[in-house]
């Protein structure tokens, strides 16, 4: 079984720290492929940020197509282009925070999402409610460490670990989820260091994806998640027009 799990930024040391989670966790038999997004931001920060990754993310999952992938995962808390990803690909395709949600929901009570900027925390928030999890998420907080920084910053673990315990005092969670694929070499360490069970979506998007490709299911392919309709695209997006029966203006 080929699994392919792509990067939504393009910044390669991140990829390394995503591919050692993914494979640490990959069942026997489990072949990986970990990818960088070929173009758009070093970091996904924003809603700009997010909007121009999807492009680069589309043509990996184009790629996973034409190799025979039997599942994907989107390695980037935001879950940049998840819906149109699952558009174009026949295999099962997870976003790492609907994964990390999904596993901390069965832990606990609740659980509480550390995420890196505080400008990405109404993201986080509306992906729970979007997800279903509005209930069982009881907060989302920042740390404050821009994303790059998680590689570069010292004093990047124990600030993390403080977010995480003022998470645990006010929301009173039982789980927490880590909001940054950045963050998924710390989740052991942070867990020990708090004292509650600490989720890494991008292992859990791994373990998930990988359980559904073993019982065969693949994705939904009618209505909103049929293959999108053949049409002249332009410009620089002209390479993304997809073969197909066109829609008629």
């Amino acid at each position: 079984m080929l699994l392919k799990v792509i990067n939504p930024n393009t910044t390669a040391s991140m990829t390394a720290t995503i591919e050692r989670s993914a494979r640490a966790v990959a069942g026997p038999g489990t072949r990986l492929e970990v990818v960088s997004n070929p173009m758009g931001p070093a970091s996904i920060e924003s809603h700009y940020d997010e909007a121009l990754s999807v492009p680069g993310l589309l043509a990996e999952i184009q790629a996973g197509e034409r190799a025979g992938v039997a599942g994907y995962v989107v390695a980037c808390f935001g879950d940049p282009g998840l819906d149109a990803a699952r558009e174009l690909a026949t295999a099962p395709v997870l976003g790492i925070a609907q994964a990390a949600m999904h596993a901390a929901s069965m832990l606990g009570r609740g659980f509480s999402v550390v995420t890196t900027l505080g400008r990405t925390v109404g993201r986080a928030h509306d992906l729970a409610l979007s997800y279903g999890f509005e209930r069982v998420c009881l907060g989302v907080h920042a740390c404050e460490i821009p994303v790059l920084e998680l590689e570069t910053d010292p004093d990047a673990f124990a600030t993390i670990v403080e977010s995480c315990r003022a998470a645990m005092l006010s929301d009173g969670c039982d789980a927490i989820v880590l909001g940054c694929a950045g963050m998924a070499d710390l989740c052991a360490r942070i867990s020990d260091a708090v004292g509650v069970p600490v989720v890494d979506g991008v292992s859990a998007a791994v373990v998930m994806v990988e359980a559904l490709a073993r019982m065969g299911l693949r994705g939904a392919s009618t209505g909103e998640f049929a293959r999108p309709p053949g049409k002249p695209y332009t410009g620089l997006l002209s390479g993304f027009e997809l073969p197909g029966d066109p829609v008629r203006f």
